[in-house]
């Protein structure tokens, strides 16, 4: 089944999906398994399909919003939150409890991380409640279900998996204690009254959505997670997203790899970069050991697969691997000395460049990194990742022209991978 437009606008309407921040291939390889398993022979039969179904609508946007995502990502951004928590009972005078959503909440590992993460700071259970919020009814009902298999555990520091969950079978079963603090529920941030009778929140979670939306889905949807959000409130984002805030006159409030925003100029705040990229694991159905955030979900985060390169055998597979792992927990300055050790050890790799664009990214070195993923494309001219994060760069200086130019070769590549695969 070919692309549509049909279906590329229906995804548009309904969850507010840029076919162009995914590439074409991903919907239409959504729409094949669709079309598929309704039995529909052409594309004009799946659409008739699709407008007299709604539990076929639901499906096909199922089908794009694939969740994958795992407890305690971004963990500075969860020692900031429990810092801040704190802090604002203190000013509220612990005369009501704390409020947080995270919206899009997948299948729960963050509103239960953000429980945990309380807990663990000292907070009884009446001091905060958390609100999970989804697009998927099937992710919604998974975190209700709070049955968790490895995959959902990552990083070095899993303690807290011994405090809060149980053995069940092959998987973890989370404790009462963190249930107890969280309420899931369906809703659309495109839905402009979406909560309008709840109070505004002390901490809104909304990672790695706004990037997936073009710029007026993004205003929209700003303006509905700014009414969410209280007038004193914190926003915690993907770190990809921190020029779209700055230009909706958010701040950052200072504290590094948290990725926190708030209305307000903190104190000596540091400089808002042009663009924040993910310290690693981000979205993409098939690509590298370090994830971008690229493809997929606009509703939840999808686990990365490893992207070979031609090294010198397993020392530079080593040197990779810990690349990674410095990567994926936060620790920058680490993650780029290994980056620097491979180079001086090894024949240079697109990967290894790609990593440190990122790093430079994070730390707010926007002319660096464009150097870095320039490197990076010399090497592979195209490296779906590098040329994505470079768009997004060029897009946050204003270069809607080279970012757009950018953005069609990693369609064109993610297509011709796809090709291969179908093969």
């Amino acid at each position: 089944m070919s692309g549509d437009q049909r279906f590329f606008d229906f995804l548009k309407e309904r969850i507010g999906l840029d076919v162009t921040s995914v590439g074409p291939a991903i919907i239409e390889r959504a729409l094949r398994q669709r079309s598929a398993a309704s039995n529909a022979l052409t594309t004009d039969e799946y659409w008739q399909t699709l407008q007299g179904s709604r539990d076929e609508q639901q499906a096909l946007i199922e089908a794009v919003i694939v969740p994958e995502t795992w407890f305690f990502r971004y963990p500075e951004s969860f020692a900031t939150l429990a810092k801040l928590a704190i802090k604002r009972l203190s000013e509220i005078n612990n005369l009501r409890a704390l409020r947080i959503l995270s919206l899009p909440c997948s299948t729960g590992e963050e509103p239960y991380s953000i429980a945990m993460t309380l807990l663990d700071a000292g907070l009884m259970p009446h001091q905060f409640k958390v609100d999970g919020m989804d697009v998927s009814p099937l992710s919604v009902e998974k975190a209700r279900r709070a049955l968790y298999g490895k995959n959902s555990f990552r990083g070095q520091d899993i303690a807290f998996r011994d405090r809060y969950f149980v053995a069940e079978n092959d998987g973890f079963r989370l404790d009462g204690r963190v249930l107890d603090q969280v309420r899931f529920q369906v809703g659309n941030v495109l839905d402009p009254a979406l909560l309008a009778n709840e109070p505004p929140y002390d901490f809104v979670f909304c990672r790695n959505l706004l990037i997936y939306f073009d710029q007026t889905t993004q205003q929209q949807v700003f303006e509905v997670l700014k009414r969410l959000t209280h007038v004193d409130g914190v926003l915690f984002i993907g770190p990809a997203e921190g020029s779209l805030l700055g230009r909706f006159g958010m701040r950052s409030i200072g504290i590094a790899q948290s990725f926190a925003f708030s209305r307000h100029h903190a104190a000596e705040p540091e400089p808002l970069p042009a663009m924040v990229p993910a310290p690693l694991p981000v979205p993409r159905p098939v690509r590298n050991v370090v994830p971008a955030p690229v493809h997929r979900r606009p509703f939840a985060s999808v686990a990365p697969t490893a992207h070979t390169a031609k090294t010198d055998g397993a020392d530079a597979v080593t040197l990779l691997a810990n690349i990674a792992s410095l990567a994926n927990e936060g620790k920058s300055a680490q993650a780029r000395a290994a980056c620097e050790s491979y180079l001086r050890s090894h024949e240079p790799v697109a990967q290894v460049f790609y990593w440190l664009g990122l790093l430079s990214d994070v730390a707010g070195s926007v002319l660096e990194a464009q150097g870095f993923y320039r490197k990076a494309l010399y090497l592979e001219p195209q490296h779906p990742d590098a040329l994505m994060h470079l768009a997004a760069l060029l897009q946050s200086q204003g270069d809607t022209v080279g970012a757009r130019r950018l953005q069609d070769r990693a369609a064109r590549s993610e297509r011709a991978a796809d090709s291969e695969r179908k093969r």
